[in-house]
């Protein structure tokens, strides 16, 4: 296994040499000056960097080691960078830590101190890279879909279960909360993965226009039919078609979707030929299509035909923990995606994400940590970077993390519910719990419950 790589920054040779005897563990790698660290940096990309901040200013007087420091944090925002200062330097020091840097160490130099800083340095580099190949790996579960909500999970496992099916899938959820997302997973498990997967929003397209997406049309069909045409759903034969926001679809154009579903058979507008379609149909909306049918703006018929699996998609509200998760996820793409340096979220920041409603859902999440990643001026994103109100009180408050107390109140409410359930019936609560009536009993007494009749 190869050595770590470390960078040291220093243009005094003498303590140049002592330095990378110190550091024999390590691959270490020397530079003594801006120019020479960022070419050693971009080429062998070292997990920490050693620099000391008195290298000789420019001609123009340019603090020459905060300028290299902000280039090395710019290129390499992962990187830990562990400056050294002369001794009694706590402002250049104070400035180094708020431009980025993990830690300082003060001059005169003693080497054991400084392995040990440089060592824990790598360490939590390291955790954080496995961080982020963690995230990445969530991804890849249910292509995109990241999730800690038990909730979530049982949807994921339907989708994969009925992946492989040809079986019509009905997406319900409100807007934001990934129905695409698990449409795509829906297609990619599946044996037609390698054909299209072709998707219409029905929501998008205006009525006069949304028959000829669909269904293409043959040339002189109507004014401007130049040519013909593939709609959508012929494009998606040997694939998937993921009709989006269904509850959107004119009455008019529903009878002639019912019609292919039934027959899989198609004709283009203006045409007279039947046309064969192979294509798996998934749909998704927003709406309460159970009102719809009673209003008459959607067919009975045709929600039979598009929902033999339904998959009701909860909110990111009702998904406990998932919006923490989810914002740090995003954090990480979008501080990659535009070159950041931003690193992380204030407590207050966490706090404020944990709280908020997120009407708009994972949607508006992945909106709001991308403005703050681009407009942020420090390293950890703020409530103000976010636009999101202040923590206030027990509501802003993340979930108990003590996990002595989450079980106690687990275990109270357990008994709780056995005990209401039994109707105060020791024997029988503890035959729901799976316990002894002796431990039932020492469980109530722990917790200050009344002991109830043993009838």
């Amino acid at each position: 296994m190869s050595a770590e790589k470390l960078l040291i920054v220093e243009d005094d040779p003498g303590l140049q040499k002592q330095l990378r005897w110190s550091f024999d563990n390590y691959e270490v790698l020397a530079a003594e000056d801006r120019e020479s660290a960022l070419t050693q940096l971009r080429r062998h990309e070292p997990m920490v960097v050693l620099q000391d901040l008195g290298l000789p200013p420019d001609p123009d007087g340019t603090s020459e080691g905060m300028a290299t420091l902000s280039e090395i944090l710019s290129a390499a925002p992962h990187t830990k960078v562990v400056v050294v200062t002369g001794n009694g330097d706590d402002s250049s020091a104070v400035r180094a830590v708020g431009l980025g840097a993990y830690d300082f160490y003060q001059k005169p130099v003693d080497t054991d101190t400084l392995n040990l800083i440089v060592s824990r340095a790598f360490h939590i580099a390291d955790l954080e890279r496995r961080n982020r190949e963690l995230m990445r790996s969530q991804q890849s579960a249910l292509d995109g879909l990241i999730t800690g909500s038990q909730r979530m999970l049982k949807v994921c496992r339907l989708v994969e279960k009925v992946a492989n099916s040809n079986a019509s899938v009905l997406l319900l959820g409100e807007t934001g909360s990934g129905k695409e997302v698990l449409a795509q997973a829906l297609h990619n498990m599946s044996e037609r993965a390698s054909r299209n997967f072709i998707a219409i929003n029905c929501a998008a397209i205006p009525e006069n226009l949304l028959e000829s997406e669909l269904f293409g049309y043959e040339k002189g069909a109507y004014t401007g039919a130049h040519k013909q045409t593939k709609g959508k759903i012929e494009l998606a034969d040997g694939g998937t078609l993921f009709l989006d926001e269904i509850g959107d679809m004119p009455m008019a154009l529903q009878s002639k979707l019912l019609r292919f579903l039934q027959e899989r058979v198609m004709e283009r507008v203006g045409g007279r030929q039947e046309i064969a379609v192979d294509a798996r149909v998934i749909c998704a909306t927003h709406q309460n299509l159970g009102d719809l049918i009673s209003n008459g703006g959607f067919r009975e018929d045709l929600y039979y035909r598009i929902s033999e699996v339904e998959v009701p998609i909860p909110p990111l509200r009702e998904r406990e923990g998932d919006s923490v998760l989810l914002a740090r996820a995003f954090l990480a793409r979008a501080t990659e995606r535009h070159g950041s340096s931003v690193r992380g979220f204030t407590d207050d920041a966490i706090k404020a994400i944990h709280a908020h409603a997120w009407p708009g859902n994972v949607r508006e999440l992945e909106n709001k940590i991308n403005k703050a990643v681009i407009i942020a001026d420090g390293k950890l994103l703020d409530t103000d970077d976010l636009g999101l109100a202040d923590p206030e009180g027990e509501s802003g408050d993340l979930p108990s993390l003590n996990l002595r107390q989450v079980r106690q109140e687990a275990e109270r409410r357990a008994l709780e519910a056995a005990m209401a359930h039994a109707d105060g019936n020791v024997s029988k609560a503890s035959e729901l719990l799976g316990v002894s009536r002796p431990t039932l009993y020492d469980l109530m007494r722990k917790h200050g419950m009344k002991v109830g009749n043993d009838a």
